[in-house]
């Protein structure tokens, strides 16, 4: 589980390793991480998606670290919405870099491990928000926004890039046993957008989020009922939610076909992968 060291990936490692679960969980602090594992028993890993090749150590020590046994369930959860514009030592916008460009670059470099996963079936669950159909349109010649950059629009495409990159892998991996889904885990009170200008930085770090936001604790639970639920069964393969419930609410290029598919080829090529 990525994006551990707090809020939901935090809650749900609480929660999944009480169940008995083995889990391995990665953050960027060094300090948060390890004391959700002192805390949970799980197996903590440092990694800072701003930088790829942390992302690829990362990928080795897991490997590593499961030495042969393979991964069950991959849940890419680390993300954020951020401030201005800032670029990556890769070069890349930071909000799609950390939201969508790592996570992608990280499933691909654990695919082997997941095909041994879960007896030959495995699960990949990307945390997408509904930020995706409020602020997000994707344009594959421009994804760093160099056009026209607002933090919430960044975050819009990250997020419905992380839509599309499930769907993505269910239509390219489902014959080899791995399931993929999105889901919208709730405006859940946590640090969400504590360092950017966003407006919704006022709805998450003021008092309004009693009013409007969900415990992290509960997208906690929203989080793990994908992990521990079984594909085809707990939950539709392919697909998108929002929170636990199938939803037709979707910004319509998330069904767009041709756009799952370039934004695959232009993520592998931006990330060194055939």
């Amino acid at each position: 589980m990525t994006g551990a060291s707090d809020g939901i990936g935090a809650a749900s490692a609480r929660q999944l390793a009480a169940r008995g679960h083995r889990v391995l969980i990665t953050g960027r602090s060094k300090e948060k991480i390890e004391a959700v594992a002192h805390e949970t028993g799980a197996k903590a890993f440092i990694a800072d998606y701003t930088r790829l090749d942390d992302v690829r150590r990362l990928a080795d020590e897991v490997r590593a670290e499961l030495d042969g046994a393979g991964l069950d369930v991959l849940a890419n959860n680390a993300g954020g919405l951020f401030g201005d514009r800032a670029r990556t030592i890769d070069g890349h916008e930071k909000t799609f870099q950390v939201n969508h460009l790592a996570p992608f670059l990280l499933t691909e470099l654990l695919r082997d491990a997941l095909r041994v996963g879960a007896g030959g079936r495995s699960s990949v669950i990307n945390t997408s928000s509904i930020g995706n159909r409020l602020f997000g349109h994707l344009d594959l010649d421009d994804l760093n926004n160099d056009k026209k950059f607002s933090a919430n629009k960044a975050y819009g495409d990250a997020k419905l890039a992380n839509i599309l990159h499930a769907r993505g892998l269910q239509a390219r991996y489902h014959d080899q046993g791995l399931s993929a889904v999105a889901f919208h885990p709730g405006n859940v009170a946590t640090n969400f957008a504590s360092d950017t200008t966003s407006f919704m930085r006022f709805i998450y770090q003021t008092p309004l989020k009693r009013l409007n936001l969900i415990s992290a604790d509960r997208g906690g639970a929203n989080l793990t009922w994908f992990v521990d639920g079984t594909p085809g069964t707990t939950w539709q393969p392919g697909a998108y939610y929002d929170q636990q419930k199938l939803t037709t609410k979707v910004n319509p290029q998330a069904l767009d076909d041709a756009l799952v598919d370039g934004l695959w080829e232009r993520s592998a090529a931006l990330v060194g992968i055939a």
